[in-house]
């Protein structure tokens, strides 16, 4: 373990230590941070890809003191290296999607563009290879008995781990907080993309045994359907109805208690932070109008713990880059208040 005497958590984030600042090795932490720089099949805003590093440059302005989760850092965090290499290949095939995303948004048929059907092709093997890539990282972490979080990139990033996390903890229910549902079978013909996601979760994992969603404010009539046909598999909270409820006198502790019960012992936690108001990440892939403060997110996550569930693993993804900091601000303290709270649920 590493040695905190000399440490001062009163101090300065000191730059040449780990995220938060914290003097922790891969090897000492007890909670290890993947970064994914991949956006690949992103169908608005771009950015997130490079959130990870300037997720931790913001870090270091973070206070490590956090009345609910007292010294749960001295645990040890720690955040692994940026893959180079996944890095470029996402910058390459992302500008391959830009393109295919240009040529048949005006009603071109791919078939008859052979430079196209070339373009799909690796674009979606591309995005198998980044599958992957995230499965066996995490695995050899949770393997080495590393807690793990995910961070994005877009939120096509986690699916590897999450069947990483099933294969550990055996069957699961995930928590999504999202301004949407990611439920479309493929978009924009891409198999893995970042609207994809959760039903790539549920039609590729059996483990997964209920998805509850919160904040959903911008879906298809497709993901309408799906849920409608899950058999209660998935349980959408969506953000107008929640507003209503509060409206007429339901407080957001009746109603995150509810969200609560629909979930099994085991909680898997998936943060896209576009289910927060867009004045809190304006630079996000998709933002969409309403949301939530992040007090009311990490109450919720808070309630979990105290229901008695666990937290397994969470990720936290579409963290934008802007002409500020200010996304990557609230990334890094919505993070850092995460790894307070997966450490105490498995404490």
């Amino acid at each position: 373990m590493a040695d905190l005497s000399q440490f001062d958590p009163n101090s300065a984030g000191n730059p040449n230590n780990n995220i938060f600042g914290l003097p922790f090795t891969e090897e000492d932490a007890s909670l290890v941070l993947l970064p994914v720089p991949w956006e690949v099949t992103v169908s608005y805003g771009a950015g997130t890809a490079r959130a990870a590093e300037n997720i931790f440059k913001s870090s270091l302005q973070v206070d490590l003191f956090d009345p609910d989760c007292l010294d749960m850092w001295r645990k040890g965090y720690y955040m692994k290296d940026v893959d180079k290499k996944l890095l470029l290949k996402s910058d390459y095939l992302r500008k391959e999607a830009e393109l295919f995303i240009d040529y048949i948004s005006k009603g071109d048929l791919v078939d008859n563009n052979k430079f196209m059907c070339k373009s799909l092709k690796e674009i979606n093997e591309g995005s198998r290879f980044m599958n992957q890539w995230v499965y066996e990282q995490s695995k050899a972490l949770l393997d080495a008995g590393k807690l793990v979080g995910l961070i994005g990139g877009d939120h096509s990033t986690p699916l590897g781990f999450i069947k990483a996390i099933t294969e550990k903890h055996g069957e699961i229910g995930i928590l999504q907080i999202d301004a949407h549902c990611d439920l479309r079978k493929a978009y924009e013909q891409f198999d893995y993309s970042h609207a994809s996601v959760m039903y790539n979760v549920l039609e590729e994992n059996a483990a997964v045994k209920k998805l509850v969603q919160v904040g959903i404010r911008d879906y298809c009539e497709e993901e309408w359907d799906y849920i409608c046909n899950s058999n209660f598999r998935v349980i959408s909270y969506f953000d107008r109805h929640i507003k209503e409820r509060q409206f007429e006198g339901e407080s957001w502790k009746m109603i995150a208690d509810e969200m609560i019960q629909h979930l099994p012992e085991k909680v898997y936690i998936s943060f896209d932070i576009d289910g927060l108001d867009p004045k809190l990440c304006p630079n996000t892939g998709t933002p969409v109008s309403g949301g939530f403060e992040t007090e009311e997110i990490l109450y919720l996550f808070k309630k979990v713990i105290t229901s008695g569930r666990k937290i397994v693993g969470f990720d936290l993804v579409e963290v934008g880059i802007g002409e500020t900091d200010w996304d990557t601000n609230v990334g890094a303290r919505i993070l850092f208040r995460m790894c307070n709270q997966l450490m105490m649920s498995n404490s």
